[in-house]
């Protein structure tokens, strides 16, 4: 695979950042968190206008090399043009849901709306949602790969 521009997308809980992290580290690229350029306040769950969020995420997809990972579609559609790869944790929303009860600390609401939405993937409209990625997925036409479980995603970063 061409990883030299790459997208992951997937459920939130599925592993995206996990492997976004350890594929950036291993090939020495800059890793792009679209939770990052979505939200002004992930504390306080305040959105950046839309124009802005794509004007951000545009700019750094203009660099040479990149590893970006969101659940954002509607971004990523904007991005697929510059990317080389694209990788979809397909994983299951239990896994998904076990692995933020797993990495958050705090039981607030805010968890428990996270929880709900990550639960919710593949019943979920709009461009975040199971049918939108399986979209972007079949009409991306560079290199791509559907990883199904945490297996599937750890063997794959073993073997960068």
């Amino acid at each position: 695979m061409n990883l030299t521009r790459t997208l992951i997308i997937g459920n939130s809980g599925s592993g995206k950042s996990w492997l976004a992290k350890r594929m950036a580290a291993q090939l020495k690229v800059p890793w792009i968190d679209l939770d990052k350029i979505h939200w002004l306040s992930d504390k306080h769950s305040i959105a950046r206008p839309y124009a802005a969020v794509l004007d951000i995420a545009r700019v750094a997809a203009d660099e040479e090399q990149w590893v970006i990972e969101g659940v954002y579609g509607w971004i990523v559609s904007e991005l697929m043009h510059r990317a080389t790869a694209l990788i979809w944790l397909c994983v299951d929303d239990e896994s998904c849901v076990a692995n933020i009860r797993q990495r958050e600390k705090q039981d607030d609401e805010r968890l428990i709306a996270l929880l709900e939405w990550a639960g919710s993937y593949r019943r979920r409209e709009g461009s975040s949602g199971y049918f939108a990625h399986q979209r972007l997925f079949r009409g991306f036409s560079g290199s791509k790969i559907k990883l199904m479980d945490r297996t599937e995603v750890t063997e794959f970063a073993s073997q960068l």
